[in-house]
């Protein structure tokens, strides 16, 4: 008979036959985004933080840092596995436009991947291009992890690939009118680190300046308006008004709420010895 396992917030459905898994696992952030629900992201390079994450219910979708980050192939498995078992989106930044490099982590196992500095329409067709499969794409045909048994993995893959790309140089700004007529994107994310230094020199290592939130905004709605998803980094200080521009997917640093938290404990055992 059938098995059917049902993971965390019943995002993910695995359908098992004599121990085969027949059903593509669903893509919970994409399919969150599309419903117009806000996404909380949070990025990992541990597997076993990935499984603690996990273990809150609070987190959508693990953000892998492979352009900034430490992160190598191999770990790039394990860290999508430990996603999985969770039922979190496994979302990976690749640090250049290169359909090879695109392809080579959905491969891998990731369920979704995002990409850096696109600035142009023909540049956002670039990614879509190494994302999909065709007819939408020409993703290079070389097995995937989240294929292993699977039937007919390549012709429902399409519907499960979730595609992010960063608005993160002014001259993506000027440039989204264009930009967001390339169909195959779920999410175009703006934000304030590269932005604020394409700007100007005066913006050089200033995202909070007035200026360039105000940019941020303006693209959201401008997105928002277009019927797509949007989103930038966020924490308690901005996260409302980056809802209420429209957004709806979010990379937090968990890091800071570890850091408060042993802050303020810090403080009462200081006060309580003084």
């Amino acid at each position: 008979g059938s098995i059917i396992l049902v993971s965390t917030k019943g995002q993910t459905k695995e359908q098992l036959k004599g121990g085969k898994m027949t059903e593509i696992r669903q893509n919970r952030a994409k399919h969150m985004l599309q419903r117009n629900e806000p996404v909380i992201a949070v990025s990992c390079s541990d597997p076993d933080v990935v499984d603690m994450m996990g273990s809150f219910g609070a987190v959508d979708c693990i953000w892998i840092e492979m352009e900034h980050g430490p992160v190598t192939w191999p770990q790039l498995s394990d860290l999508s596995r430990a996603s999985d078992l969770w039922g979190m989106t496994s979302l990976v930044r690749v640090n250049a436009n290169e359909p090879g490099l695109i392809g080579r982590a959905l491969d891998r196992g990731v369920q979704a991947v995002l990409v850096p500095h696109v600035n142009t329409k023909e540049e956002a067709e670039r990614v879509v291009h190494g994302a999909k499969f065709a007819p939408v794409g020409m993703r290079g045909m070389g097995g995937s992890r989240q294929g292993l048994g699977v039937t007919d993995y390549v012709r429902t893959a399409n519907d499960e690939i979730m595609v992010v790309i960063l608005i993160e140089d002014i001259v993506a700004v000027n440039n989204l009118a264009d930009i967001l007529k390339v169909d195959g994107i779920d999410c175009l994310m703006v934000v304030p680190g590269d932005l604020s230094q394409s700007m100007g020199p005066e913006y050089l290592g200033r995202p909070d300046h007035p200026d360039v939130q105000a940019v941020i905004e303006k693209a959201m709605k401008q997105i928002v308006a277009a019927g797509r998803a949007t989103g930038s980094t966020a924490s308690d200080s901005n996260i409302e008004r980056w809802m209420d521009a429209g957004g709806r997917f979010f990379l937090c640093n968990y890091q800071s709420y570890i850091g408060n938290g042993l802050r303020g404990l810090r403080s009462k055992v200081n006060a309580k010895v003084s």
